[in-house]
């Protein structure tokens, strides 16, 4: 596939750019050099290799959800200012 300055002149009206002459053999040039390279990725044999959605392995790197000792209602509710039966007594906020 080749593209010509017709093609950029297009892509470059569509994107609202505005390229000058000598800009527009270069934008011609470039785009001409990254469809070669994606033509070269293409011939490379890819059977048997699984797609990949990024390019780190996938791993967990959380720690393991181990159920630990806690402390109890009473000693939690020991520490606040103030506090009704088994809740926190806050004063009131809404009208």
């Amino acid at each position: 596939m080749s593209v010509t300055t017709k093609d950029v002149a297009y892509i470059a009206e569509l994107a609202r750019l505005r390229f000058t002459d000598e800009e527009m053999v270069t934008m011609t040039s470039e785009l001409n050099n990254i469809l070669h390279y994606i033509d070269k990725l293409n011939e490379v044999n890819t059977d048997g290799v699984a797609p990949l959605s990024g390019i780190h392995d996938p791993a967990n790197f959380l720690r393991e959800d181990v159920v630990a000792g806690s402390l109890t209602r009473e000693e939690i509710l020991h520490n606040a200012p103030d506090s009704q039966d088994r809740f926190f007594k806050v004063p009131k906020v809404i009208g």
